[in-house]
């Protein structure tokens, strides 16, 4: 599991590093959140650019980061392939994760850039 981050005192942006989100990698998600969000800004942007498929387990995964963030602060979510974009719409999660078309829009507004690679890696 390889997830990047950059961040600010207002937002933080974690790119998924990985073409599937799935049982194999749903626990180690988790857990990399937790660790990566515990202390961090009260917007989280989560970049799903490169996440090709999605199951169950990563959808679980992703309803359990947000549970972690508690009420205050905000998961939301960027760059939805159409496959990933399907299960959250046929689940109905496009109604509970504020859901942005890329990152760019995602961040307009923001001062944070993101390269392509920039941040602090971390692998599980």
């Amino acid at each position: 599991m390889q997830l990047d981050t950059a961040s600010d005192e207002n937002l933080m942006v974690v790119t998924v590093r990985e073409d599937r989100m799935d049982a194999a990698i749903a626990l180690d998600f988790k857990d990399a959140m937790r660790d990566l969000t515990s202390d961090g800004p009260d917007r989280v942007i989560l970049n799903l650019e490169q996440v090709r498929f999605l199951d169950s387990s990563g959808l679980g995964a992703l309803i359990g980061a947000m549970k972690q963030l508690g009420n205050r602060r905000k998961l939301e979510l960027a760059g939805l392939n159409p496959a990933v974009e399907k299960v959250f719409k046929l689940t109905r999660m496009d109604s509970i994760f504020t859901i942005h078309a890329n990152i760019a829009v995602a961040l307009s507004g923001s001062t944070l850039e993101i390269a392509p690679s920039a941040g602090r890696a971390h692998a599980c």
